[in-house]
């Protein structure tokens, strides 16, 4: 009897569930998208690894004819992010064209520069929790922390960071409408031409000033620079947040590791194995097969449409003890951002970020705790990243 074709996301059930439903259908799986487009996802190390071959897969939605002859409808939600043109939807010399840019402005020496604002920033917020013992560690703490880095990275005013927020959580939701997350995106890249504009006529201490001064000698369009403020924006802040959500429960359900990360100061190493155990992109999306590819045993149709498992280290066939969070494992060669030419430019930024963050927290609030049942944590509805909507916490200060 055929199996029927698990939904993602499947109504009723936590978006982490339905990944480990598929994960356990094999190393390939055909899969159910929003609006009941079929798409492949790889479970696997090998798998992918192999769907991460440029050679055998695009990142070119040209690759994919669904996209384009009518079988997906143009009101398709999902198309705000497989349509916009930017560097993540590129393969080969315009891809390279795009990342020259920004790799010229978003070097790993002025993120290590950031180690003291950053620091600030968590101290600040840590700072300013409110009033009483129990908060919600999203709202105080994971997510404007993030979002307050990226943007003061770029040079964005306090004042239209909620508003940011607000629109990346529209485009990646999968309740979100079509019209809902094209609008957002438009609203985004609206704003995006404004701030180069401003950063034009005043030009600062920031990124974005910086990108137009690299793109000096690399002519890309003003599209071109909005949709990679999109991109690195966006990208910025979402996957940092709910890494720094994930790895809190995580944390508060083995104090053996916390206590060892605090006692050894192992945030690093924490952060690698939260990447490992529970990466915050759950589904990477979107590859195209460039022509008919057996991946893992598992025929895949040229312009198929593939996803990755970003819980891909919990693959025991890779990793010893894949199940078991310790932060002593051997992280070499993990894929959480990727491998090749679209390694995730912002590794740098997000491993920084999340060991201010742990460390901050925990050596504030070393006796921090859950103040609600782990398994009463609601998630977000989103098939991409994923993370605590809101996570109570005792704070219990030590000082």
């Amino acid at each position: 009897m055929t199996e029927q074709v698990i939904q993602l996301p499947t109504a009723g059930e936590s978006t982490y569930d339905t990944y480990d439903r598929i994960r356990e259908r094999g190393e390939v799986v055909p899969i159910e998208l929003p609006g009941g487009v079929p798409a492949w996802i790889a479970t696997s190390y090998q798998a992918v690894s192999e769907v991460l071959d440029d050679k055998l897969f695009s990142k070119s939605a040209a690759q994919c004819p669904a996209l384009h002859d009518g079988t997906i409808p143009a009101d398709w939600p999902m198309r705000a992010l497989t349509d916009i043109d930017h560097m993540l939807n590129k393969d080969g010399l315009d891809h390279r064209r795009l990342r020259k840019t920004i790799s010229q402005a978003f070097t790993p020496a002025r993120v290590a520069a950031l180690e003291p604002r950053i620091e600030k920033i968590a101290a600040n917020l840590i700072a300013d929790f409110p009033s009483g013992d129990r908060i919600d560690l999203v709202s105080a703490f994971t997510t404007p922390f993030p979002v307050r880095v990226i943007c003061e990275l770029f040079g964005v005013p306090t004042a239209i960071q909620p508003q940011l927020k607000d629109w990346t959580t529209t485009l990646i939701s999968h309740t979100s409408t079509g019209e809902e997350a094209q609008n957002a995106m438009a609203s985004m890249l609206g704003y995006f031409a404004e701030l180069l504009d401003s950063k034009r006529r005043e030009p600062g201490d920031d990124l974005t000033t910086a990108l137009l001064q690299a793109n000096a000698a690399n002519e890309l369009t003003d599209d071109e620079l909005c949709n990679m403020l999109w991109i690195v924006i966006v990208a910025g802040h979402e996957t940092t947040v709910h890494l720094l959500g994930n790895a809190v429960v995580t944390l508060c359900t083995h104090p053996e590791q916390r206590a060892k990360a605090l006692v050894e100061d192992r945030w690093a190493d924490v952060v690698e194995e939260m990447l490992r155990y529970k990466s915050s992109v759950v589904g990477a999306l979107m590859r195209y097969a460039r022509h008919d590819v057996t991946v893992a045993g598992v025929g895949i149709p040229a312009g198929s449409m593939v996803m990755w498992y970003g819980g891909v280290g919990r693959d025991a066939r890779r990793y010893p003890d894949a199940g078991t969070f310790d932060i002593d494992h051997d992280h070499r060669d993990q894929l959480a951002f990727g491998r090749g030419p679209h390694f995730c430019l912002g590794a740098p930024l997000a491993r920084l970020e999340s060991r201010i963050a742990l460390s901050m927290l925990f050596n504030r609030f070393p006796r921090l705790s859950l103040a609600v049942d782990p398994a009463d944590i609601e998630y977000a509805p989103q098939i991409s990243t994923n993370g605590p909507l809101e996570l109570p916490v005792r704070l219990d200060s030590a000082t």
